[in-house]
Order: structure tokens, then C-alpha cells, then sequence
């Protein structure tokens, strides 16, 4: 496994930065090889397993404490770099993927339309051919890094199906913008792209026409996978300051952590933690077994995102009024995570998902929404 890298150089969440910032950060975990694992050495990866994947991503987010720069980085990986990697041509991977991986690009997809949450059925992004390439129009919005990307995989229909195309924020008729910027997981930067007759060449289509759909399946499945890793790292030190301040509080004539009403949300949150690192660790497992991802990552970002969130309310209800104070990042980490319970999918589909892997409920739409 490759040695974990030293994050401290990372600076800790401390208030929403602005996009020079978050350009920065990016550029420093880059820099870190955050990008370069479960990536083919051939291709400028490290050639370990997402095992290592998942322990730096959890070491980062240690360090960092930011649910916005995790979602930044996952929205990079499995919205452009995994991609390019599964469905590039030769050329398309020798063009982009040196660049993504090194931090000279960043990147992201985008899906999410204003009208178009749930089903991607219902996308009202197109794409016509024109001559030898194609032009697209629509609008998508909630899309994580769109400020300050280089380049997007986008998704329209053309001829109905939903295909992928690699767009730069240079294309004549495109317009990456923050429109529509959210205020959770402040350190990201989310937005919305809008395409007005964009002209793109032949060499910009990724994979076949019409595969989009299985393109934005396996996508999310990484996402769902993995994107809570990070936000492990941050629950393991949100649990390490609960402990902390139990401990240095006192009331009633005793620390804190001594009342029962206390210490049993504390064994919560372990626990909650735990099994988040569990679920890690079996879809991580999975991958690099090869093995369908499918349903343990619709459980994992299901449980994950429930779990954060819990365990956040925990922290703040533990400590009262500290965890409200304007140096305090723990209220920050409630609104984060009750974004958590939505982008990538919300929990509601990740259970339809699961119910209809399981044969009942109703047939499963994807969920992008938001910040796709």
C-alpha cells in the first residue's frame, strides 16, 4: 500500500474560502497524490487498491475537517478521472488524465438540470449532430466545481439517449458560472453551466453514443462508495472533540461524559463511526475484487449520510452552547451534513434502490441531485 501522505500542510476548515482558496487546496492534495489512487501506474497512478484510496481519503479528511474540499475531490474522481479512465479513448486518456491527476485540470460531471432531479429520463439537455461533430444546448445546475473547472463531463440526449461529452469552459457557447451556489459544504464551489448552440468536435464525445446512462450508473456507484471516506476522517475528529470536551466539562460536580445521557450519545457516535468504516471497507473490498458494487454502495452512502448527520446533531446537543460559537466548526458540519443526505442521491433513493435490488418497490431512477 502507498505510504499515507503527510496532510498537515492542508489547513483545517476555518470558515468558507473563497475559490482562490479552494483552487489552492486542490492543488496541494494534487500535489499530495490524492488523485493517483486505484489509477494504473502505466497511467500515472500509484497501482495500489482503493483500499489505499479510501485510507487517505479518511486521513485527509482528519486533517482538514472540510466535507466541501471531500466532496471537491470525489466530484473530480468520479465525475471526470474514472470516466475518462473506463470509457476514454487511448487518446482522450493520453490528453486529459495526466492532467486531471497531477492537478493541472480539475474536473467534475454534470447531470442535475433545474427541472430534472430524480430522472435523468427526464434530462432536457441535447445534443445534435453537426456535420462530423455536435452541438449542445441546456442548462445544468448544483454542480460541484463548476467555478473553477477546467473541464465537465457533460451529459445530453441525442436522439433520445443520453450520451457524454467532455466540455471546456473555453467552448464557444458554454458558460460555467457559481449561479445557484449552495450554502453547505462551503468548501466546494458549486454552479451551473449553461450551453447556448455549443460546438464541440468528434474527439469530444466520451464513450459510445447513448451510453451515458451506464456511464452516470457506474459513476455513482463510486460516488456513493467512497464519497463519505473523507467525511469518516472528519466524524473520527468530531468524536475525538466530544470526548475531549466531556471530559474538561463539568457539571453537577462531575465531568460531563459521567452522565448517562451524555456517554450514551458518545457510544453512538462510535458506533455510527464503526460501521461507516465497515461499509468503507466492504465497498473498497468489492472493488477490488472486481465484484458489482451496486447495492453496497447505495448502503453505504445510505448509511453514511444518516450517520453523519446524527452524529453531528449529537455534537452540538453535547456541547450546548460551545458548539455554536463562531470559532466552532460544528454547527457548519450539521447544514454539511444534512447535504449529505441528498447529493450523490438522496436517501430516500438510495432506499428505492436497495427495495428494488431486493425485487420490491418501485423500478429504480437515478438521483444525482444535488451536486453531480
Amino acid at each position: 500500500m502507498t505510504k499515507t501522505p503527510d496532510f498537515s500542510g492542508i489547513p483545517a476548515y476555518a470558515g468558507p474560502p473563497n475559490e482562490a482558496q479552494i483552487r489552492s487546496r486542490l492543488h496541494a492534495v494534487a500535489e499530495l497524490g490524492v488523485f493517483r489512487h486505484a489509477i494504473p501506474q502505466a497511467i500515472g497512478g500509484f497501482g495500489d487498491d482503493f483500499a489505499a484510496l479510501v485510507e487517505s481519503h479518511r486521513w485527509l479528511g482528519e486533517s482538514c475537517r472540510d466535507p466541501g474540499l471531500m466532496l471537491a475531490i470525489n466530484a473530480h474522481l468520479w465525475g471526470s478521472v474514472f470516466p475518462i479512465l473506463l470509457y476514454g479513448s487511448e487518446t482522450q486518456k493520453e490528453k486529459f488524465l495526466p492532467a486531471l491527476l497531477n492537478g493541472q485540470w480539475l474536473g467534475g460531471h454534470a447531470i442535475t438540470e433545474p427541472s430534472c432531479g430524480s430522472d435523468v429520463q427526464a434530462m432536457t439537455a441535447r445534443a445534435e449532430l453537426s456535420g462530423s461533430g455536435y452541438v449542445l444546448n441546456g442548462e445544468k445546475r448544483y454542480i460541484s466545481n463548476v467555478p473553477l473547472a477546467d473541464w465537465l463531463v457533460i451529459y445530453a440526449k441525442l436522439d433520445g439517449k443520453i450520451s457524454a461529452f467532455l466540455v471546456c469552459r473555453e467552448d464557444d457557447g458554454c458558460q460555467f458560472s457559481d449561479e445557484g451556489a449552495l450554502s453547505a459544504c462551503l468548501g466546494s464551489a458549486t454552479g451551473s453551466v449553461s450551453l447556448k448552440d455549443c460546438r464541440l468536435g468528434p474527439d469530444r464525445l466520451l464513450g459510445k453514443i447513448g451510453a451515458g446512462t451506464q456511464m452516470i450508473q457506474k459513476a455513482l456507484e463510486y460516488e456513493r462508495a467512497f464519497v463519505f471516506a473523507g467525511i469518516a476522517g472528519i466524524m473520527d475528529w468530531q468524536l475525538a472533540e466530544v470526548v475531549r470536551y466531556s471530559r474538561e466539562r463539568r457539571s453537577g460536580g462531575v465531568h460531563l461524559g459521567k452522565h448517562q445521557a451524555i456517554s450514551h450519545r458518545i457510544a453512538d457516535m462510535k458506533l455510527r463511526l464503526d460501521t461507516v468504516d465497515l461499509w468503507l471497507g466492504e465497498c473498497a473490498r468489492l472493488c477490488d475484487a472486481g465484484q458489482r458494487l451496486t447495492m453496497a454502495s447505495a448502503q453505504t452512502k445510505l448509511y453514511a449520510a444518516e450517520a453523519f448527520l446524527q452524529s453531528s446533531l449529537d455534537a452540538v446537543q453535547i456541547m450546548g452552547a460551545a458548539g455554536l460559537e463562531s470559532e466552532s466548526i460544528m454547527a457548519q458540519l450539521v447544514q454539511d451534513a444534512m447535504a449529505g443526505r441528498l447529493f450523490s442521491g438522496s436517501s430516500e433513493v438510495q432506499k428505492n434502490l436497495i427495495a428494488a435490488l431486493l425485487g420490491t418497490g418501485d423500478a429504480y431512477r437515478l438521483n444525482p441531485q444535488p451536486h453531480s
